[in-house]
């Protein structure tokens, strides 16, 4: 889990972890255990991400983690589906005067350690012909505060993630700007162990149910009905629990669809609630609406 990224994995007053990473855990946790509060939450820095699941210590990996090749062959893991599409930005302060990236030129950029971020800020500006020179450090909470102190002109990561430390900013969110460039593209979503293909494949029909969840209007408030109501179709019988076929397979109750949705909502639900517009972060939907609205979300068939 990720330390205090807004909108993703933070505490709230009370210490109660909230955040899509965490909503996503959450409806895992209801269906293969029965219920959205077993889970144990492990902060992890970025660098000791993989070795955690690895080496067991973790089950699930969600830490705003993107899916690449060398990722999934080398450390013998599965990423078993996007959760989330992003970008790598730039954050800069507002008072710099900064409009792009070609102005950062030659300058110190603050970025974390062990990321996919460290690797692509370098290889960018020398494909451009720009000097940069990174500013290195090992944890997210240790990168915006060297960027909030001035060790560097500018903060890059996720767009997501600069969001939220603009909108916890001292000043305000006002006072900084990220830039429109995108640098790459961030496939981001859970990633678990190589080896163990049945709860892969849970993992990855959690994410896609709760997506064609929204797809079809289905709400934790109308969940019963609207199970009910598409009961007699063969790709909707997995949430009213009247086939248990595929549940025997994975081990786990013929329910567990419908105790997903019941526990966190569908997509479009814990995005508003964490990422929308009545957050801090409003964040636009934009690649992660659903296919039929211009974004890239689909479920493939639950038959």
């Amino acid at each position: 889990m990720s330390s205090e990224i807004l909108g993703f994995s933070v505490r709230d007053a009370s210490g109660r972890w909230t955040g899509l990473n965490v909503d996503f855990c959450r409806a895992v946790a209801a269906a293969a255990l029965g219920d959205p509060e077993k889970v144990k939450y492990v902060e992890l820095k970025a660098s000791a991400r993989f070795p955690a699941l690895q080496s067991n210590v973790i089950d699930l990996l969600m830490r705003n983690t993107t899916w690449t090749l060398s990722r999934e062959a080398l450390f013998k893991v599965q990423f078993p589906a996007v959760l989330y599409y992003d970008g790598q930005g730039f954050l800069v302060p507002k008072s710099a005067g900064i409009k792009s990236l070609a102005e950062l030129g030659g300058a110190t950029v603050c970025v974390e350690k062990g990321t996919t971020h460290e690797v692509r800020l370098p290889e960018y500006f020398r494909l451009h012909g720009w000097a940069v020179k990174p500013l290195v450090i090992d944890s997210a909470a240790g990168v915006a505060e060297a960027f909030l102190a001035g060790r560097c002109a500018a903060y890059t990561s996720d767009a997501s993630q600069l969001a939220g430390v603009r909108a916890r900013a001292p000043g305000g969110a006002q006072a900084y700007d990220i830039l429109p460039e995108r640098i790459s593209k961030e496939p981001m979503g859970p990633v678990v162990r190589g080896g163990d293909a049945e709860w892969a494949t849970l993992v990855r029909w959690v994410l896609h149910v709760l997506v064609a969840a929204e797809e079809h209007g289905m709400t934790r408030s109308n969940l019963e009905a609207k199970a009910k109501q598409m009961q007699a179709i063969a790709g909707w019988r997995v949430f009213s629990g009247n086939d248990d076929r595929i549940a025997r397979t994975l081990g786990v109750p013929a329910n567990w669809a419908a105790r997903a949705i019941r526990a966190v909502g569908n997509y479009g639900e814990i995005y508003e609630r964490n990422l929308g517009a009545a957050t801090p972060l409003a964040i636009e939907r934009g690649l992660n609406r659903l296919w039929t609205q211009g974004g890239l979300l689909y479920s493939p068939p639950l038959d």
